[in-house]
């Protein structure tokens, strides 16, 4: 994974499903925030458990990725990721997540110190307001954050 530290980057969270149309889907919904990722614009991060998660997500029959592809997609993972160290922050009070899977990027926002959590899920997006509300970060669709970046 990525070592470079740059504490003056912001840091971006991002889930599953947006890291498949990042790595595997190439969605172009998304070219932004790959060529954020790329320049280093923006440090994305992650953890164990999401890095774990996303591992068995590429061995899912419906991706139809053979084990080149899978190893091809976690090499770019890993290039555009650095891993997170640290527990949360004391100062924040995290909510409980409804899709108890999805509490992990939670907790690896609020540990990082993300200035952004990407998501497609309904789950994490509900807890937006409260996240900002409380100071802690902003939970974005990705597309949201792309038509906001740089403004």
């Amino acid at each position: 994974m990525n070592d470079v530290r740059d504490d003056a980057t912001p840091r971006i969270v991002l889930d599953t499903n947006v890291c498949l149309d990042l790595f595997v889907f190439g969605d172009p919904a998304v070219a932004v925030l790959r060529e954020a990722l790329a320049s280093g614009a923006v440090t994305g991060m992650t953890s164990d458990a999401c890095r774990s998660e996303w591992e068995r997500v590429l061995a899912y029959p419906v991706l139809r990725l053979d084990e080149a592809a899978r190893a091809a997609r976690r090499v770019e993972y890993d290039a555009a990721m650095r891993e997170a160290d640290g527990a949360c922050p004391p100062h924040i009070a995290l909510p409980r997540c409804a899709d108890p899977d999805d509490q992990k990027f939670l907790e690896l926002a609020a540990a990082c110190g993300a200035r952004w959590l990407l998501s497609r899920d309904d789950a994490l997006l509900k807890l937006a307001r409260r996240m900002k509300r409380d100071g802690a970060f902003d939970i974005l669709a990705p597309r949201e954050w792309v038509e906001n970046w740089r403004r």
